[in-house]
């Protein structure tokens, strides 16, 4: 069975925007989602994630993974693992550290540079790309999964509150 690929996009004129999208995203997102975000260095990934973890009601010092790979959070309902792959050398690092431990069946994982991890990491239920645009950022999301999809037709394509 074929999966069809939706995908949608959003313009966040300034950080603050980014935040009310991820406390949005928040609001979709399921136990057990892989969530991969491509983007330029200072893009918003990592604010991306700690806004995600604020509206999940995370009250905690959310670190950059940038040095350690992973940073884990225990939320309500779900654990959350933030791996930044930055500065991986090499793929099969993630089976050194144990990444398989990391991706349980209830652990949201958002993987910043996810493309340096291929191979040892499951294909995406939701796929987003952040970019430049003038003084904001364009953010896309993409999906092929049926969990991402139902995720995505909740987000909506409306983000006059962002």
């Amino acid at each position: 069975m074929s999966q069809t690929v939706v995908e949608k996009h959003w313009d966040l004129p300034d950080p603050e925007a980014t935040c009310r999208f991820a406390a949005r995203l928040q609001g979709v997102v399921e136990p057990g989602t892989v969530i991969y975000l491509h983007g330029p260095l200072g893009v918003g990934k990592t604010t991306l994630v700690r806004a995600f973890l604020q509206a999940a009601g995370f009250a905690g010092h959310v670190k950059s993974p940038t040095y350690t790979l992973v940073e884990t959070y225990i939320l309500d309902g779900f654990p959350l693992a933030h791996f930044d792959l930055y500065r991986l050398a090499d793929p099969e690092e993630l089976e050194w550290m144990g990444v398989r431990d990391y991706l349980q069946k209830q652990t949201v994982c958002f993987i910043e540079w996810p493309e340096k991890g291929l191979g040892f990491l499951p294909s995406p239920d939701l796929d987003i790309r952040l970019v430049v645009e003038g003084e904001g950022r364009r953010l896309s999301i993409t999906t092929a999964s049926l969990q991402g999809a139902r995720m995505l037709a909740r987000l909506g394509s409306d983000c006059s509150d962002c």
